[in-house]
């Protein structure tokens, strides 16, 4: 597994061994023996799949109690993935690790707990799995505003994206609630 690191110390970019040949692939998604040898000692619980159309960004999303560590990776298509520090004890607080993750690069994303994490759809479509750490809890659900200028985000954009109402409906970073 090779660990590329991102704009956030805490956001990990992680590139798997891939065996191919003419028949196809194979690639060990995930190992916990291999997961703590880089220092993601985690316990998932659930396990999401998502299919998303080309500009679609879903996010920015996080868990006020209940927060979710999340293992993400593309299986279809491209997209742009984005996870910001809400823990206001942070050095790092407020700043996003940004990154593509593509199904032919076979990459995966670690994004701790106390984290926002969302991305936008690059290719005509995408399929996103997701690992997550705690069970996923609406009452706790919090949305962060995408667009808010406090959170620089360079999204690759060529128009409007296309948003939920809980989406459009999120929070600039000053008014979110965070983590301790």
């Amino acid at each position: 597994m090779e660990v590329i690191a991102t704009q956030h110390p805490d956001v990990l970019l992680l590139r798997p061994r891939v065996f191919g040949d003419a028949r196809g692939f194979f690639l060990e998604s995930y190992n916990r023996k291999t997961f703590a040898g880089i220092g993601i000692d985690a316990e998932f619980v659930q396990d999401n799949h998502s299919r998303s159309a080309q500009g679609v960004l879903r996010g920015l999303h996080y868990q006020i109690r209940q927060p979710q560590g999340k293992l993400v990776r593309v299986v279809a298509g491209e997209v742009f993935d984005v996870a910001v520090d809400l823990r206001r004890s942070s050095p790092h607080f407020g700043r996003a690790a940004t990154m593509r993750l593509t199904a032919d690069g076979h990459e995966m994303a670690w994004i701790p707990p106390g984290f926002a994490h969302g991305f936008l759809v690059l290719s005509e479509f995408a399929e996103f799995l997701y690992k997550t750490t705690d069970y996923y809890a609406p009452e706790h659900e919090r949305s962060l505003q995408w667009n808010d200028p406090a959170l620089g985000i360079d999204w690759p954009l060529a128009g409007e994206p296309l948003l939920s109402a809980k989406d459009r409906a999120a929070l600039p970073l000053a008014a979110c609630e965070v983590f301790a």
